[in-house]
């Protein structure tokens, strides 16, 4: 990716240094097991969840309110999400005057081992996210490392891809769509709201394929491979792909984000239309 003239955002709140991890959590047989449970649906492995929990008995704090920036001139990664967030505030900050609305842009947090968000406590394990409680996207730059070498997706575009599906959901969430998602979850059992997730989870996939497309026409960031890196990304984080590498069968009655093929074939419809119009999963029906 051509990042060097690209417009270094001040909303990054670097809380790396104050983020405790899991481990030492006291939870009982129960709550592990709930956990376990979590992780199998969101595709994490119980030996990794495990791991964290039976570590050593340091106590978890939360972490302190971060501040812009920190360590950010020494630190090519934070640097680069600095670029990265710069230019979803671009696109989208456009997009949104373009049809007479005020784009607020998101505060991104890098956190290290587990942080305390509005949604709840969370660790590295679970993935980056996005709180619509706080408005904030929460990334472990570990995961990165875990996205080339376990995922199979290395490249800058990779993990730009990763920064712009958690923008994608607080575009979600500023459009109104994450409101209208959670009383349709709330409305359904928990097959019908896993239907419901997969919807918003495709949606912010191709939102991060508009994203991309503008950012590239406005100020051609994107090389040769790169949009294969996207892909590749988008495939390797699909659930049948994840629950095919963890546990080695696939249950697609737990699907919450949607199949490689789906996740690759929204983001590149995003990508090749370059309009939000043409993101419409919940009125796809059967063509997902």
């Amino acid at each position: 990716m051509k990042l060097d003239d690209s417009r270094r955002s001040d909303n990054v709140e670097d809380d790396r240094s104050s983020g405790g991890g899991i481990r030492g959590i006291h939870v009982g047989l129960g709550g592990t097991l709930i956990i376990l449970v979590v992780g199998y649906f969101m595709g994490v492995s119980p030996a990794t969840l495990l791991s964290l929990l039976n570590g050593d008995n340091q106590a978890v704090t939360a972490p302190a309110p971060g501040t812009p920036e920190t360590g950010a001139s020494s630190d090519p990664q934070v640097d680069f999400v600095r670029a990265v967030l710069g230019e979803t505030e671009d696109v989208w900050g456009a997009y949104f005057k373009d049809m007479g609305k005020t784009y607020v842009p998101p505060k991104l947090v890098l956190f290290s081992q587990s942080v305390d968000s509005a949604c709840g406590f969370a660790s590295a394990a679970a993935g980056p996210f996005y709180c619509p409680g706080d408005q904030r996207v929460y990334i472990d730059l570990s995961f990165y490392r875990q996205l080339a070498t376990q995922f199979g997706a290395p490249g800058d575009f990779a993990r730009a891809y990763l920064i712009a599906h958690e923008v994608g959901h607080h575009v979600q969430n500023l459009l109104g769509v994450t409101d209208k998602a959670a009383e349709a979850e709330r409305q359904a059992g928990r097959a019908g709201a896993n239907k419901v997730s997969i919807l918003v989870e495709l949606q912010a996939d191709c939102f991060a394929g508009v994203w991309a497309s503008q950012a590239n026409q406005a100020r051609k960031i994107l090389e040769p491979g790169d949009l294969e890196q996207g892909l590749q990304a988008a495939s390797s984080v699909g659930d049948d792909t994840l629950q095919r590498r963890e546990q080695g069968t696939v249950v697609p009655d737990s699907f919450t984000h949607g199949t490689s093929a789906q996740r690759v074939r929204w983001f590149r419809r995003g990508f090749d239309s370059g309009k939000i119009d043409n993101c419409d999963t919940f009125g796809a029906g059967g063509s997902l």
